[in-house]
């Protein structure tokens, strides 16, 4: 069991290794040292630059697996117990932004850092997020800490949900590669977890929904909202919520429950978690230049973007139908491609089929009516 302690500058919750007498935060740079339980935790700020070597050595030595959360009888000791997030955070806003390429890899992608660059103007331009607030993860960032790693992404996420209070307005949107692995624990409808894929998963391995759901919707406070985007294959249930919007062409639909047969809880801790995937569960996502006519983008992070431009976001129901309706005239422009497909043969082991469609659903921690509830970020 890995014990947490916050980050000494900027309060992120890190997971310290077994034997570990230092920590370096990936997102501040700060090192956190670890002596004797009562001892004071000084801050160490570390040159601008991050020599590769350390950081090397620090992640041959993170445990990569999942850990799941603390448990309520081993608290974490007072002295490591800091206070909300510092006055940069902006207190109002934050959001998490991953796109990722896969450059140089047999699973590249061409429009995912487009995707992140025009989902955090769209919150900057549209939803007046300070960009101070907002944390972005690609492959271009020159900060080796802000790449799209899965340890990165874990940290990111640990970071945006960290000292949340009522009225905060969280945003997570990923767009990369998402798959299935087969599920064990008997939470799962279709018994496959859905996962996103960082840029490493080929040596470190994907991020699954259960380990989504425990770090960014499950700690969440009463009066906080989250927006979650997943523009990723096999997306429709990775944020694990417990209900989903079964829409069917003509836009009625019905809420499917989706909380597991063990009684597990998958929803917050009194806040609102609204998400928007891609596509089903057993669907995948097209990157392609059909719907932009420039470039190469997600289908649905441009569907997403192109209906709140055109004011097509009054509602959630209306946001959904406008995004299948975009990807449906283009239908036969878009489809998995090849890379998309290969990939979830290769990880699932499973058969493609024929003639699949991308349809983007809508997942909830509460059912509610689409077409009343004001969209609002």
């Amino acid at each position: 069991m890995l014990m947490l302690v916050d980050c000494s500058n900027c309060r992120t919750q890190l997971q310290l290794p077994p034997g570990a007498k230092s920590i370096r935060c990936a997102l501040c740079l700060a090192v956190t040292r670890i002596a004797q339980p009562r001892d004071v935790v000084a801050p160490v700020h570390p040159p601008a630059y991050l020599s590769s070597t350390s950081s090397n050595n620090y992640n041959s030595n993170y445990d990569h697996s999942y850990q799941a959360p603390l448990p309520p009888q081993l608290q974490v000791p007072s002295s490591y117990v800091l206070p909300r997030q510092p006055a940069s955070v902006n207190g109002q806003r934050r959001a998490v932004i991953c796109g990722i390429s896969y450059t140089g890899s047999r699973n590249q992608l061409k429009g995912c850092v487009n995707d992140a660059n025009c989902m955090k103007y769209m919150l900057i331009n549209n939803f007046k997020f300070p960009e101070s607030s907002i944390i972005m993860l690609t492959e271009e960032e020159k900060d080796p800490l802000r790449r799209p790693t899965k340890h990165n992404i874990r940290m990111a996420m640990y970071w945006l949900v960290q000292g949340c209070q009522p009225g905060d307005s969280l945003v997570f949107h990923f767009s990369g590669h998402g798959s299935q692995q087969r599920n064990y624990n008997g939470d799962e409808i279709d018994g496959y977890d859905e996962t996103i894929c960082p840029v490493d998963f080929e040596t470190q391995g994907m991020i699954i929904d259960d380990e989504i759901n425990a770090t960014i919707v499950n700690p969440l406070p009463h009066g906080v909202k989250l927006h979650s985007i997943i523009d990723a294959c096999h997306s429709g249930t990775v944020l694990d919520l417990p209900y989903l919007c079964r829409m069917d062409r003509t836009g009625k639909y019905a809420w499917e429950d989706h909380r597991p047969k063990s009684g597990v809880w998958k929803g917050t801790n009194g806040g609102e978690v609204i998400s928007f995937s891609g596509c089903d569960d057993d669907q995948t996502s097209a990157d392609t230049s059909a719907l932009s006519k420039v470039t190469s983008t997600g289908a649905m992070t441009f569907s997403f973007i192109q209906a709140i431009e055109r004011g097509n976001a009054n509602t959630y129901g209306d946001i959904l139908t406008a995004m299948r309706s975009t990807i449906r005239k283009t239908d036969g422009g878009l489809g998995g491609g090849a890379v998309s497909s290969l990939l979830s043969l290769l990880l699932t082991g499973g058969s493609l089929g024929s003639g699949m469609k991308q349809e983007p659903q809508l997942t909830s921690n509460e059912s509610f009516d689409v077409y009343k509830k004001v969209f609002s970020i």
